[in-house]
């Protein structure tokens, strides 16, 4: 309880000594399980800093990944993954986040810096926050009785924190999801709990399961996804591969026409994609393929792989699953593809992964483009 409460605290002191509108650094958005920041660099250029708190925090420091890939930020970013001890708390975190990036961007570091520093107990962090803006701006259902505010020892794994912090992931996701998608995550949650108290993760796919993580649960809230342009299916509940089904096309193009057709004679409706994620995602683009049925053009190579230097050396940890399904389903259109008659359909046979990527290796030489995305991939199922 402790550990919560002392987080939720921190939080708060950020929120109050980093306004919306500092001229330095701002707290866009916090909570217990995920923070946005932006750095303003000596240009005026925003740069933009997310970071996760996971279910071994404060034992582990937050997974911190940056909009930008600029080195200055990059480098920045990469030091908060060295941290240990008091240093891996989230006030402290951002102390050597600003710090760093200050002395990058050679600007001076903000004089709140000075006094943002970690109290020994909870006790003493609620003093402070009073202290800094009477009364507490802390909300209603954050606010504790003085008895719960009391400074405990922190084990290395605080079970009552990580079940405080699944009651309040879980109430949060409750009003945005459907019941349904509400418990494919707390599915999720549990085995990558289990899988982090075994110790049996590496920093890199840590870094990339809980921003896979983030985009499934923006995902589910997503307009789109629930107006059901598209679904996603995971596959053997593993969060790295996901099936995309394509529902919505332009209806004016000749592949919708297809896709009726195609719907009326084999009874599918959707174009079904497969992403295949690495532990380096968001740094390294995914590998997405057609699984069913086999499209002509449309940038879909021979093998059934989606042709796109946005999959390759165009690729940014920007971008979101979201956007390449919206960006993949445009091309497809834009591309002309066309699915061909039933009969020379099965005569082409099914795509599977191996000829994707093989496919994928021959268009990226054909384009010139450095491959990377198609190395370290598995070749395990369809």
């Amino acid at each position: 309880m402790a550990c919560l409460n002392r987080l939720k605290l921190e939080i708060e002191t950020l929120k109050k000594t980093f306004t919306k509108n500092h001229e330095r650094f701002r707290i866009v958005h916090a909570s217990v399980d995920e923070m946005t920041c932006r750095f303003i660099g000596n240009n005026g250029k925003n740069y933009d800093i997310h970071a996760n708190l996971t279910e071994t925090y404060p034992s582990s420091p937050p997974v911190w990944f940056a909009e930008s890939e600029e080195a200055n930020i990059t480098d920045a970013v990469h030091k908060l993954s060295t941290t240990e001890g008091q240093n891996n708390h989230v006030l402290n975190q951002v102390n050597i986040l600003l710090r760093e990036l200050c002395d990058l961007h050679k600007v001076p570091p903000p004089s709140e810096l000075d006094t943002l520093l970690l109290p020994p107990n909870v006790e003493s962090l609620n003093a402070t926050l009073h202290q800094q803006s009477e009364p507490a701006a802390v909300e209603e259902n954050d606010a504790e009785d003085d008895d719960s505010l009391e400074s405990e020892p922190e084990s290395e794994v605080d079970e009552d924190f990580l079940m405080e912090l699944d009651d309040v992931r879980n109430a949060k996701k409750k009003d945005e999801i459907d019941t349904k998608y509400s418990e494919t995550l707390e599915r999720l949650e549990q085995s990558r709990r289990q899988n982090y108290l075994k110790g049996s993760v590496s920093s890199s796919s840590l870094q990339a399961t809980d921003r896979l993580m983030k985009e499934l649960r923006d995902i589910y809230r997503s307009e789109s996804f629930k107006s059901n342009m598209y679904s996603v299916d995971l596959v053997n509940d593993s969060i790295y591969e996901w099936n995309v089904k394509l529902r919505h096309l332009d209806p004016d193009s000749p592949l919708y026409k297809d896709l009726q057709q195609f719907h009326e004679t084999t009874g599918q409706d959707c174009i079904i994609l497969n992403f295949k994620f690495k532990e380096t995602y968001p740094f390294e683009a995914p590998f997405v393929r057609v699984v069913s049925p086999v499209i002509e053009r449309g940038h879909v190579t021979i093998g059934g792989a989606i042709c796109m230097e946005l999959l390759s050396v165009g690729w940014s940890s920007v971008y979101t699953v979201e956007a390449i399904i919206m960006q993949v389903s445009a091309t497809l259109v834009a591309g002309e593809g066309r699915i061909p008659p039933q009969s020379k359909n099965k005569a082409l046979g099914e795509y599977t992964l191996e000829s994707a990527k093989q496919a994928f290796a021959r268009a990226e030489r054909t384009h010139g483009w450095k491959n990377t995305t198609t190395t370290t991939y598995s070749l395990g199922g369809r």
